[in-house]
């Protein structure tokens, strides 16, 4: 794929990554062909701006968890009323970091790079 696709793809797509990942998602498009160009720009990111409100509104019943896919925490989480609240407040300060992890994950599954 080309430079000015890649820093394009980037821009667009930045509040969805941590930071640091953003050298290893270059990398990784790189190496990808302009066949894949229209799965990529599909692809559709979980937003952790989103993620954290929703932490906050629904936590104790494990909603972010189940959107990220992670369903057996979510059904722990739904059964302990979110661990008595405690798991809840953890939740609600690192639901942006798992779902920019989520969103690295899912592109690596994309481009066949799992």
């Amino acid at each position: 794929m080309n430079e000015n696709t890649i820093n394009s793809f980037l821009m667009q797509n930045a509040k969805f990554f941590d930071p640091a990942s953003q050298a290893q998602i270059k990398q990784l498009l790189e190496n990808v062909d302009e066949s894949k160009l229209a799965t990529i720009q599909a692809i559709s990111f979980k937003d952790p701006m989103t993620m954290m409100i929703l932490a906050i509104v629904a936590g104790s019943l494990g909603i972010d968890r189940f959107m990220l896919g992670q369903v057996g925490l979510g059904v722990a989480k739904l059964l302990t009323c979110g661990g008595c609240g405690i798991w809840t407040i953890v939740d609600i300060f690192s639901v942006q970091q798992r779902t920019k992890d989520f969103n690295l994950n899912f592109l690596k599954q994309a481009l066949g790079q799992n």
